[in-house]
C-alpha cells in the first residue's frame, strides 16, 4: 500500500464516519420541526450549511476525544467499532499533533459556518450554539472539568446531541425560539442518555483502570443495561405528549425502538470483549436512532 493511501485510510479510520448519524439526524429533525412550525419550504442551501456544521462538529468530537483519551485507549483491550476511540494514535497511524491540529481546524470551521448562517439568517443564537457545542466537548474531555472522568459525561452528551443540535437546525430554518417544541426534546433526552451509557459499556475495564467514572464503571455493565432499558421506556412513555407537540401521533413505528430496547437485555450476559456486548450496544444505538427517526419521518413525509 502506498504511503498516501495508507494515510488516507488512517484519516478515514480516525473520522469514524458511521457516528455521523448521531449528529445528522437531530439536525435534520430540528430543521423539519421549523418547516412544520412556520409552514414554509425547506431552504436547501441552509440545510446544506447546517449539515456541514454537523460534519465538522462530529469530526471535531472524534478527533478531540481521541487526543484527550489516548492514554486510556492504550489500556483498552475490549474496544469495539462503537467505542474505545478510533485507535489511530494507539496504532501509531497518525501523530497526536496531526490529530490535534485537525480537531482545532474543525472547531474553527464549525464556528465559521455558524457565524455565516447567523449573519445570513439574522439568527445570532446559531453562533452561541456553535460555541456551546465546542464548550461541551471541552468540558467532557479536557481540564479543568473533564466530566467524562469525574462522572456526568453521559449527561453532557445528551445535552449536546438532544439539545444543542435540534435547536440549531430549528433556528437555522427560521423557527422562533418561543415556539420550539420542548416536549419533543424532553421525550428524546432519556433515550440519548441511554445511548451515551451504552457506548461506554465495552470500555468498562479500561475506564475503571483509568479512573473514568462512567455509569458502567459505577454500577456494572448488567445493571447499566437495565438503566438503558428504563430510560428508553421513559422516552416511549413521553412519546404521546412529545409527538403531539409537533402534530404527530404514536403509530406502528413505535415498536421498532421497543424491539431494539428489549434486545439490550435479551442478549446476556454481555461482558466486555464478547460478541454479545457488540450486539447490546448496536441494539441500544438502534433504539435511539429509531426514536429520532420516528418524528423526523413523520414531519418530512406527512
Amino acid at each position: 500500500m502506498s504511503p498516501g493511501l495508507a494515510r488516507l485510510r488512517a484519516w478515514l479510520q480516525a473520522s469514524r464516519l458511521p457516528s455521523q448519524s448521531y449528529i445528522a439526524l437531530p439536525l435534520l429533525l430540528g430543521q423539519f420541526i421549523a418547516v412544520h412550525a412556520t409552514g414554509g419550504a425547506l431552504r436547501v442551501g441552509t440545510l446544506v450549511g447546517v449539515q456541514l456544521f454537523g460534519v465538522l462538529d462530529q469530526l471535531f468530537i472524534v478527533y478531540a476525544n481521541d487526543w484527550a483519551d489516548q492514554e486510556t485507549d492504550r489500556r483498552n483491550r475490549t474496544a469495539t467499532v462503537f467505542s474505545g476511540g478510533s485507535r489511530v494514535l494507539v496504532e501509531g497511524r497518525l501523530s497526536p499533533r496531526a490529530l490535534g491540529t485537525a480537531a482545532i481546524a474543525c472547531a474553527v470551521g464549525l464556528v465559521g459556518v455558524s457565524v455565516g448562517l447567523a449573519v445570513v439568517h439574522r439568527a445570532p443564537l446559531l453562533g452561541v450554539l456553535a460555541v456551546a457545542a465546542v464548550a461541551l466537548l471541552w468540558a467532557y474531555s479536557y481540564p479543568p472539568l473533564r466530566l467524562s472522568y469525574r462522572g456526568g459525561g453521559e449527561l453532557l452528551q445528551m445535552l449536546g446531541v438532544a439539545g444543542v443540535l435540534p435547536l440549531y437546525g430549528y433556528l437555522a430554518q427560521g423557527g422562533a425560539l418561543a415556539d420550539f417544541p420542548w416536549a419533543l426534546m424532553a421525550m428524546l433526552w432519556p433515550t440519548h442518555l441511554a445511548c451515551s451509557i451504552a457506548t461506554a459499556l465495552p470500555d468498562e475495564p479500561s475506564d475503571r483502570d483509568s479512573g473514568k467514572h462512567t455509569l458502567p464503571v459505577r454500577v456494572g455493565g448488567e445493571r447499566a443495561a437495565w438503566v438503558i432499558v428504563a430510560l428508553n421506556g421513559l422516552t416511549w412513555a413521553l412519546a404521546p405528549l412529545g409527538l403531539a407537540s409537533v402534530g404527530l401521533e404514536v403509530g406502528a413505528a413505535s415498536w421498532v425502538p421497543v424491539a431494539a430496547t428489549l434486545a439490550v437485555v435479551g442478549v446476556r450476559p454481555a461482558p466486555p470483549g464478547s460478541w454479545r456486548i457488540q450486539v447490546r450496544v448496536a441494539a441500544a444505538i438502534t433504539a435511539t436512532l429509531a426514536m429520532v427517526a420516528w418524528p423526523l419521518l413523520g414531519l418530512a413525509w406527512p
